[in-house]
């Protein structure tokens, strides 16, 4: 009999709720810019994290606070980009498009950390950016991509970014330390460039700060939740259920009215079907040595 741990029921409801976050996100996206929002949520999840590592936070080091700061500086950009993208794009091709983000990590380590991708990698690139290319609506033989797809497949790039940089220095630093800095950081980043790009503090309304603290509170809590279910499941088993955000995303937008074409749907299966096999590892078998006589 199939069963699911307490730590995998808890992944898969983690799940869940992120795949909601594209639908309000959306909706909060017609009563403030991408800027103000991501400034709110983050610097709230950094302040709570803050709060909740109070105890242990007087130990921080020079080297978390600059991993924190180059993480946060990544996860700004990210999520900024995907809300952006969320003003003119629906939240099931928000969904799909973020989902990119597995398959591009090999490709990143490939260009920055010069390690070619295994075999398994380039299916699911080549399924995802099929998925992609179905998702955005080929015609005429081309691909026309809109402003806000862009800058949702930049916004994956840039979360791709983040998980190396988490990969890189997550051996030598005290994870609450950094993941309260880099939470800070984003969230600091985004409000400082509110008079760069022009962006003005929007009226206010409790939809859009409603969401914005939510989303705040729920990114510490999703941090916690993972850090702790990811102690008795395994990796491979993790990505299984995180395959499952686009298809809450999509279920949820299904939901709201987000009407997607058949080959859109068709390409929103193949990326989830890259990122699958993009985490599919085949072990070496062991060299047999030969017997001595």
């Amino acid at each position: 009999m199939f069963a699911l741990s307490r730590q995998e029921i808890a992944l898969v409801l983690v799940t869940m709720l992120w795949g909601s976050t594209f639908l309000i996100i959306h909706i909060a996206m017609q009563h403030s810019g991408p800027l103000f929002f991501v400034g709110v949520r983050f610097t709230v999840a950094g302040l709570v994290s803050m709060l909740l590592f109070r105890k242990h936070m007087a130990g921080l080091t020079r080297r978390e606070g600059g991993a924190g700061v180059a993480i946060g500086c990544a996860l700004f950009l990210g999520y900024y980009l995907q809300t952006y993208g969320l003003q003119t794009i629906t939240s099931s091709q928000s969904a799909f498009i973020t989902a990119l983000y597995v398959p591009i990590v090999p490709l990143l380590q490939w260009a920055v950390l010069k390690r070619p991708p295994g075999l398994m990698s380039w299916v699911g690139v080549g399924l995802a950016f099929t998925g992609l290319v179905l998702l955005a609506g080929p015609e005429a033989g081309a691909l026309h991509v809109s402003p806000g797809e862009l800058a949702t497949l930049a916004g994956a790039a840039a979360i791709a970014a983040e998980i190396i940089l988490i990969g890189h220095f997550a051996r030598s630093v005290d994870s609450r330390h950094v993941t309260a800095v880099q939470l800070l950081t984003a969230g600091l980043a985004s409000f400082a460039l509110m008079p760069v790009l022009g962006e003005p503090i929007p009226a206010f309304s409790w939809l859009w700060a409603g969401a914005a603290i939510g989303l705040g509170l729920a990114s510490a809590v999703i941090q916690l939740t993972m850090n702790w279910a990811q102690k008795s499941v395994s990796p491979t088993r993790a990505t299984v259920i995180y395959a499952g955000e686009p298809v809450w995303g999509g279920i949820v937008g299904r939901l709201a009215g987000d009407r997607l074409p058949g080959l859109a749907l068709v390409g929103g299966a193949l990326i989830v079907a890259g990122v699958l096999a993009s985490e599919i590892k085949f072990k070496r078998k062991p060299k047999t040595r030969p017997r001595e006589a």
